[in-house]
């Protein structure tokens, strides 16, 4: 067996990947966490995988599970349902286990299908079209288009009006502050971003309840399935989970990748040519969500590291991400890179349910762009989200030239 690696370099570089600077980059940190070893341990217990085949793992073993809620008392968190951001996030379906977790997923799938998210595609062709049409000769493509592309498609999708949606991003992104680094101070900033999502849902919800309209929040209404329905609390969680996420990460997804482009110049042709190999290497490249965790139900082996019950796990999916292991040159950019498997959606039975409507907006969103600015160039110092969870822009100005 392979032995845990514990060490005052580890310490230092997963530190340094909790500031700013870090964050700003973390890849060459990774790069040295993955020649260290398997599995590190950080200084407060948890164990680190950072290669392509240990994360995927991680990701799939049924062994390995969200915390319970029971534990989270042992981190500091036991007062979590007192919290509007943490009980937002501890009741819905990205944090749950089995049998719970099943449940949910089983009643939101009947309505959130594959086939109502292609059903999508000439919506959204229509909005990249009128969102091009719509930018400045100089402007910022967070506001102008990563942002507004996605919450539209989303807010079209669950039924939130059209006049309504602007007002989520900064919400949305200060209840998600509670993904990294939990603190007073960030609690401070997510708890009444996640009470007013909350009762706007909670509003729109009951409007839905009495005038049912083809969206799927009235879909989640109705829903049912095996004599099973969901209740209010669940419909309500999984309304601001499926609209945070729908827009959250694709808008990080489409910003991030802008940046790749525009670094490595000349892609058009590849992604008019392969629009799918393409999102998924800019998915690849530089991911939206860099990293996840779990806890061991019961004794497993991961890296060829014996993991033992109880055990806490944190799987750095970007890191994963540029494993020369599994990719060939994988600090390069290669939108034609063939058997590409980015880790950014997760795996097993928590595989991110909104995966192929991202992987859409990816795939009709950059060959229009290029088509139509294929001259696109940085037009300003852009200024990227501090999280490392959660890796965006708030900020990337940008020159928009044909």
């Amino acid at each position: 067996m392979v032995d845990i690696v514990e060490s005052a370099e580890v310490f230092s570089l997963l530190d340094e990947l909790t500031t700013r600077t870090g964050r700003e980059d973390p890849y060459p940190r990774y790069a040295r966490l993955r020649e260290i070893g398997p599995v590190v341990r950080a200084e407060d217990g948890a164990l680190v995988v950072t290669r392509h085949a240990d994360c995927a793992a991680v990701v799939r073993d049924p062994r390995l599970g969200h915390m319970p809620r029971h534990m989270l008392d042992f981190i500091g968190l036991g007062d979590w349902a007192e919290h509007p951001a943490l009980r937002l996030l501890f009741t819905s379906i990205l944090t749950l286990n089995p049998p719970d977790h099943t449940r949910l997923r089983r009643l939101v799938s009947t309505s959130f299908t594959a086939r109502r998210v292609q059903q999508l595609r000439p919506a959204i062709e229509r909005l990249v079209d009128e969102l091009l049409d719509g930018l400045p000769d100089q402007g910022d493509f967070v506001e102008g288009f990563a942002f507004p592309l996605p919450v539209n498609v989303i807010g079209e999708l669950l039924g939130v009006p059209a006049e309504d949606r602007a007002q989520f991003q900064p919400l949305i992104r200060d209840w998600t502050q509670v993904l990294d680094v939990i603190t007073p101070e960030v609690l401070a900033i997510a708890d009444p971003a996640a009470a007013q999502v909350r009762d706007y849902l909670a509003e729109l919800v009951e409007r839905r309840r009495r005038e049912p309209q083809d969206d799927l929040i009235s879909a989640l209404v109705a829903v049912e399935a095996e004599g099973d329905r969901l209740t209010g609390d669940e419909l309500l969680t999984m309304a601001a989970l499926l609209f945070a996420a729908g827009f959250e990460t694709t808008t990080n997804l489409l910003a991030n990748g802008l940046v790749a482009l525009l670094h490595n110049p000349g892609q058009a042709p590849a992604l008019d040519a392969r629009p799918d190999a393409a999102a998924e290497e800019l998915i690849r490249y530089d991911s939206p969500v860099q990293l996840l965790s779990r806890v061991a139900w019961e004794p497993t082996t991961i890296g060829g590291v014996d993991i033992e019950a109880g055990d806490r796990i944190v799987a750095y999916l970007g890191a994963g991400n540029r494993d020369p292991r599994q990719f060939g040159d994988p600090e390069r950019l290669d939108l034609s890179r063939a058997d590409n498997a980015p880790l950014s959606f997760g795996g097993g039975i928590h595989y991110c349910l909104g995966a192929p409507l991202a992987r859409l907006e990816a795939q009709v969103a950059f060959p229009a762009l290029l088509r139509r600015f294929p001259k696109l160039e940085p037009a300003g110092e852009p200024q990227r989200r501090n999280s490392l969870t959660i890796r965006g822009f708030t900020r990337l100005p940008v020159a928009f030239r044909g």
